[in-house]
């Protein structure tokens, strides 16, 4: 056999412009007529939230790029600049999108379901004069007009926020000319106000934008002088944080100044009404130092993702996801004490149609058990509020030896983190920070518990956080045993990061940034060495994302050999499927849904000794590179059957999936003349059940 092509560079595709292909699918399921009107409405602020990321993150870094003068920003060559030229080409149109897709299809649909969204001139006498109560009540004592000359420089806008520039005509109370003010939304107002019920028709839902109430009294912030117009506006700033490791001599502290300087970041992006004046526009661009590229004309609110509240609030049931009870596996519904269960056999829940509640029991009977000595977590996303850390703090104060593993710099949630481990630390936990340059991404807990045949360790891993709002919305598999030398593995790598010594030899788990990427790459030569040998060889990954370019290069060489290749990337994706005589045998799709696809599993066939490994790590630099992470292994035959099913329904799926082509683009797959298949769908009606009471 030839030797295996090497592929050029303009056979990966650029992770940024992936991306933007991702927010395409997410926007498409605004536009799906299967979906739930309001659940339609999310997705459309869900790919609106996405992009203020990629802003906040993608593009501020390939901004900072061009300024230092930087080289190929990736895949094909392309400079920074070239890239950000495409990326705002691209982003230009799904703007577009999105606001069409706001204003001719959801608004009409929403009006018809008698849910409105009233402008201004469509207030009547009623209404217009409750609103102007509210404003005087509720909004005018929080504003604070600001107009601009030499004394009064431009004032700082917070990452986000939502501004109005004014134009103004005339002198002020000192005999000076006023040309130009700015008006700052206060974060603390609600961006949408349902009025009363006795305003609207009996059964109709009426809101109206902070953002009209403002622009309709504006007049009223500047007597004397003539407000000729009020245009609303946001500005994106970069939100990426930079802490040198051998610098900072105190991370926490480091990192809680570099949060409140982030809000404050360079603007990368400029969103304003398109019905604001050119002069307006210019004084605008001018003060943020941004180009015209960087400018996004919009016909309706700048921040489209506030709309998520009416569909947090709202009492239509038809029009959301019908509500469902996650199940409980038939061993975990008798109230048999979890660590008899798990000295019985391992456990592994698929979430959300399954409950994370025996996760959490899991820490809280540790906390409460007087046979518990020690527990081990890491955290990476903690949430507020979060049953998890409240059970470490009870098991710190019942005089447990508690060790966490907290990591500071996840991004966005940083400030819940600090609070967490500040609070941990009270209660007498040990804390331990993740490792700067190495985020500890794993997902670990280990429980030390004193039985009659001496000291037992139980041990749940798992695909994703800790968190409980993450737990309701994303797909993750979590993984519980007392296995012995599952349990010894674990207790080597708490030891590692705590003590950052060298790694001792572990049986089964695979960890990031030690042995996981050397394994994978020899996972997928063997099946090439199967493959050549004229053996069935195939190899099923399903992961957020995909642009670790060795591993996309021993994925092109293995489909050369024959090795049959089905991934499923919800994410970026860097390999092009499908090119002649390299990645012919690769096929690529992506399952996007009610639910955000999580979970990582990797399949390798070996031969007919299938191995199954579950993981917090996606295929990606970092993550091999750059992070503690783990994989671990399901070695159960009916937990390896259940898994293989769960991929091949994946990639049965014909309602929810999208099929990447070699150009980069993604096509929806649609039944046909076959039965509709949905994974999602099947999993909520074959795991989830009536609601369990625990004895």
């Amino acid at each position: 056999m030839d030797a295996p092509v090497t592929p050029p560079a303009d056979l990966y595709i650029n992770r940024e412009l992936s991306l933007i292909e991702f927010n395409q699918r997410v926007l498409a399921q605004a536009a799906d007529d299967a979906v739930p009107l309001l659940e339609r409405l999310r997705f459309l602020c869900i790919s609106c939230t996405n992009l203020d990321e990629f802003f906040e993150v993608r593009v501020a870094g390939l901004k900072q790029r061009v300024e230092i003068g930087a080289g190929s920003a990736g895949p094909g060559d392309l400079t920074p600049q070239q890239l950000l030229d495409e990326i705002r080409y691209r982003v230009n149109n799904l703007v577009t999108k999105q606001y069409e897709m706001l204003n001719e299809v959801l608004l009409p649909a929403l009006a018809e379901a008698r849910i409105h969204f009233l402008q201004r001139h469509e207030w009547d006498d009623e209404q217009r004069e409750w609103i102007s109560t509210f404003y005087h009540e509720e909004v005018l004592p929080v504003l604070t007009p600001l107009t601009l000359d030499p004394s009064r420089p431009f004032p700082r806008m917070l990452n986000k926020s939502l501004n109005f520039v004014v134009r103004l005509k005339g002198k002020d109370a000192f005999g000076r000319q006023r040309h130009r003010a700015v008006v700052q939304a206060p974060r603390s107002l609600p961006r949408i106000i349902r009025l009363p019920d006795h305003l609207v028709e009996t059964g109709t839902e009426a809101n109206v934008f902070l953002s009209s109430i403002i622009h309709a009294n504006v007049a009223d912030l500047f007597h004397g002088i003539r407000v000729e117009g009020c245009y609303q506006f946001r500005v994106t700033r970069n939100s990426n944080l930079y802490v040198d490791d051998e610098e900072v001599d105190n991370l926490i502290r480091a990192l809680e100044g570099q949060l409140e300087a982030s809000r404050y970041g360079d603007a990368v992006r400029l969103e304003i009404s398109d019905k604001c004046p050119e002069d307006l526009i210019e004084f605008l661009l001018d003060h943020f130092h941004l180009d015209r590229a960087d400018l996004f004309t919009v016909n309706g609110p700048v921040n489209l993702n506030r709309l998520a509240t009416i569909c947090k609030r709202s009492d239509r049931p038809e029009l959301i996801y019908a509500p469902f009870t996650p199940g409980l596996p038939e061993e975990l519904s008798t109230g048999q004490n979890i660590f008899s269960v798990l000295r019985k056999q391992n456990l592994l829940l698929q979430h959300p149609y399954q409950s994370f509640s025996p996760v959490i029991d899991f820490v809280g009977a540790a906390a409460a058990d007087p046979n518990v000595l020690a527990i081990k977590q890491t955290l990476y996303r903690t949430g507020s509020n979060s049953p998890i850390v409240e059970h470490l703090i009870n098991a710190a104060r019942n005089g447990k030896e508690v060790t966490v593993v907290v990591e500071l710099m996840a991004r966005f949630d940083e400030a819940e983190n600090i609070s967490s481990a500040n609070r941990l630390q009270e209660a007498g936990a040990h804390v331990v920070y993740g490792l700067v340059g190495y985020k500890t991404h794993a997902k670990m807990s280990m429980v030390v518990r004193r039985e009659q045949d001496g000291l037992k360790r139980y041990v749940h891993l798992g695909t994703g956080n800790y968190h409980p709002g993450t737990t309701r919305a994303y797909t993750d598999y979590s993984y519980l045993s007392s296995n012995k030398t599952l349990g010894e593995d674990v207790h080597k790598i708490f030891m590692q990061l705590t003590s950052l010594t060298a790694a001792t030899k572990r049986v089964k788990v695979l960890t990031a940034p030690f042995d996981l990427f050397d394994a994978t790459i020899e996972k997928i030569d063997r099946e090439i060495s199967h493959a050549m040998d004229s053996k069935q060889a195939r190899v099923i990954a399903k992961i957020n994302a995909l642009i670790e370019p060795q591993i996309i290069d021993k994925l092109y060489e293995a489909s050369s050999a024959g090795v049959k290749i089905d991934l499923i990337v919800r994410g970026i994706c860097s390999l092009r499927p499908g090119v002649p005589g390299l990645s012919e045998n690769i096929h690529i799709r992506s399952v996007i849904g009610r639910f955000l696809e999580h979970s990582r599993v990797y399949y390798f066939l070996n031969d007919g000794n299938e191995e199954f490994y579950c993981s917090s790590a996606d295929w990606m630099d970092r993550n091999f590179f750059r992070r503690s992470e783990t994989c671990f292994p399901i070695k159960q035959k009916p937990l390896k059957e259940r898994l293989l099913a769960d991929l091949e329904l994946f990639l049965a799926d014909n309602t929810g999936a999208w099929v990447l082509h070699g150009d980069g683009h993604y096509e929806r797959l649609t039944p046909g003349d076959d039965a509709p298949v949905s994974a999602q769908q099947k999993f909520s009606r074959t795991l989830t059940g009536p609601p369990r009471f625990r004895r």
